[in-house]
This record gives structure tokens, C-alpha cells and sequence, in this order.
């Protein structure tokens, strides 16, 4: 595999810290530009992170960077680089634009955000899920006039505690399905020291995450059709999302009713067998268990294995069944790592794989 010289905007948020820290020693990627807000332009990066909010070092090879105007220079940005990483915070009107600014530009465009998520010719990927998606980058590359540039994006991060269980499990045909995530603060670009009011604590509500959580499934479970995604019509998903003082990782209770109920051993047999193409093709940031189910009642926990696989793993545990609806199980995963920048980087692992940046 040749390697591909990378931009990250949004360089010094939380997202864009934890992306250089996976990409300090990546095999494939090799990080050429960062950018920033206007604030952070002309510094060095050390000087231009105001807060390291990772518990891994600052990479040293990062710190003495120029940062980039991610808006002004984007001429010399996309000059430079093959594509980029986009973990811009700005409102979502003025990220949608930004990114395809990029893209206009030639240059693509893998994000960690929700700008650009329902966009009809945009693929939103969880790569062991819907990799067929990919194919709809020849519609939007129509769509914006472009050789190479394009948006592929990542889906929400609380998406990532249940989805990725529920799929090996469409074969049975679920049909309504209820869901409570318990978010880690990091999903909030937050720490305990920035984000006092969560100890001893639950807060009840995080602004738009229970629509996309209803909503995004959806999407990933469409299907190409007609040079757009069509969202898939069910399972019927109710969610609440609470934000919970867990520093990472999201915890999700699942309820699912089935068209065909499957037996316990069905289910879990479903979960261990599955793998995604980022295994067949055995991607540098896949691992090599895609979901791992525990069997002690008291697991998974943030704790214990937000970090299996990486932190790529998705853990499922509790697995009974419920008189309401037909089974319930625990979900978790790392928001930080599988749910944001570790995504997005298995997402354009997977688009170097097919040739999408070449």
C-alpha cells in the first residue's frame, strides 16, 4: 500500500487529538498538514492546543507544526495532501460547507461529523456494516463536478454501543427495538476538570442524539438506489441518551422484539461469527474481533473493555430474555476510538483499499 499524505482540520479539539495520536505511526497515512480555526493559525501546534484532553502524550513529531487556517488556506491545504480528516466545531451550516469546499477542491474528505450525514448521495459508514455504500461516491462526484474530491462521513458515536449488534441479528427480522445509551463525557469534547457539573450525576438529555439515534440505523441499513440512499423503513427505534460521569465509552440497554424470535445460542453464535470486510481485508485499525460477547453478569464495563480490540471492539454482555419485548442485552463501545476518530480512520482505510483516493 503507497502512503498517503494527510490534513487534519480541526486539529487541536479533543477528535482531532485523538486522530494524531492513531496516526503518529500509521503504515499507510502520514499526516502533512494540520489545520484550525483562525485563533490557532501561524502557531505551532503545542501552543495552538489551548487543553491535551488525551491520556496519551501529545505526539512530539506533531508539536512544532505550522497550523493552518482551516478556511483561508484551503488552496495550500489541499495542495499538500492526498485527503483529509475533518473534525472541524462549527455549526453544522458552516461545516457542510466547508467540507465541500474541500471536495470541490479535489480533495477528500473523511469527517467525524453530522453536517453532512442525511445528504442522500453522502455514504455515513460503519465499514464491517455497509461498505456497498461506497459505491454512491460516483453519484456525488457527478453531483459536485469532481475527478477525486468527495465527503464520506462516520456515523454518531452512541450509534456504535448497539448497531453493530443488532446487524448480525437482521436475519430475524427485528422489528421494534428500544434503546438507552449511557454517554461518557468525552463525547461532549468534555473532561472532569472542564465538565464539573457530572460528578455525582446524570444528565437526562443531549441535545439531537436521540433523532439520530432513531434515525441513523436507518440510513446505514438502506440500500443504492437511483444514484441516492433510501433509508430502510424498519425496525421502529425509540431511544433516550443520557450523559453519564464516565470519562470513555458508551454503554447502551437494548430491547428488541423479533418478526422470528431466535434462541439465546442464535443470537450469540450470530455475534461471534460475524466479520466485516475490514477483517477480510485485514485493515491496519480493524480488529480482529469485530463484537466480543461477554459472559459475566457484570460486564462489559468502560473500565474493563473499552480497550478490547483497540478500542475497535464492540462488547455485548446481559443477554436475557424480557416479557415486554423478545430479548435485551447490553451494548458498549469506545466513543472516542470506535465511535469517532478510530472510525473515520477505519472508514479511510477502507476507501484507500478500493482505490477511492487514488
Amino acid at each position: 500500500m503507497k502512503k498517503y499524505r494527510v490534513g487534519v482540520i480541526g486539529a487541536t479539539g479533543m477528535v482531532g487529538q485523538r486522530f494524531l495520536t492513531l496516526l503518529e505511526n500509521h503504515p499507510w497515512f502520514e499526516v502533512g498538514v494540520l489545520a484550525a480555526s483562525e485563533r490557532s493559525a501561524g502557531k505551532p501546534y503545542a501552543e495552538a492546543v489551548k487543553r491535551w484532553n488525551i491520556q496519551i502524550p501529545m505526539p512530539e513529531k506533531f508539536s512544532g507544526m505550522k497550523v493552518f487556517d482551516a478556511e483561508k488556506d484551503i488552496g495550500k491545504i489541499t495542495e499538500d495532501v492526498d485527503f483529509c480528516f475533518s473534525a472541524v466545531n462549527m455549526k453544522k451550516d458552516d461545516i457542510k460547507a466547508l467540507e465541500e469546499r474541500y471536495a470541490r477542491a479535489e480533495c477528500p474528505v473523511v469527517s467525524n461529523n453530522s453536517a453532512m450525514r442525511f445528504e442522500e448521495d453522502v455514504p455515513m459508514v460503519i465499514p464491517e456494516i455497509n461498505p456497498e455504500h461506497l459505491e454512491i461516491i460516483k453519484s456525488q462526484r457527478e453531483r459536485l463536478g469532481t475527478r477525486r474530491g468527495f465527503v464520506a462521513v462516520k456515523s454518531n458515536c452512541s450509534l456504535q454501543s448497539y448497531v453493530p449488534l443488532l446487524h448480525p441479528l437482521r436475519k430475524f427480522g427485528p422489528e421494534k427495538i428500544a434503546v438507552t445509551t449511557y454517554q461518557a463525557i468525552s463525547g461532549a469534547g468534555k473532561t472532569f476538570e472542564t465538565m464539573p457539573e457530572i460528578t455525582d450525576n446524570i444528565i437526562p438529555y443531549i441535545g439531537g442524539e436521540e433523532e439520530k439515534s432513531e434515525k441513523e440505523p436507518l440510513k446505514i441499513w438502506g440500500t443504492v438506489k437511483d444514484g441516492k440512499i433510501v433509508s430502510a423503513e424498519k425496525p421502529a427505534i425509540s431511544a433516550q441518551c443520557l450523559r453519564v460521569p464516565v470519562s470513555d465509552g458508551h454503554t447502551a440497554a437494548v430491547f428488541v422484539k423479533f418478526d422470528k424470535k431466535p434462541s439465546r445460542e442464535e443470537i450469540i453464535s450470530a455475534w461471534e461469527g460475524f466479520e466485516g470486510e475490514p477483517q477480510r481485508l485485514a485493515l491496519p485499525s480493524a480488529p480482529e474481533k469485530f463484537i466480543q460477547y461477554r459472559e459475566e453478569d457484570d460486564r462489559p464495563q468502560p473500565k474493563l473493555d473499552r480497550m478490547a480490540g483497540g478500542g475497535m471492539t464492540v462488547s455485548a454482555g446481559r443477554l436475557r430474555e424480557d416479557n415486554v419485548f423478545d430479548w435485551k442485552f447490553i451494548g458498549f463501545s469506545h466513543n472516542t476510538l470506535r465511535g469517532a476518530a478510530g472510525g473515520a480512520l477505519l472508514l479511510a482505510e477502507l476507501l484507500a483499499a478500493k482505490g477511492y483516493f487514488d
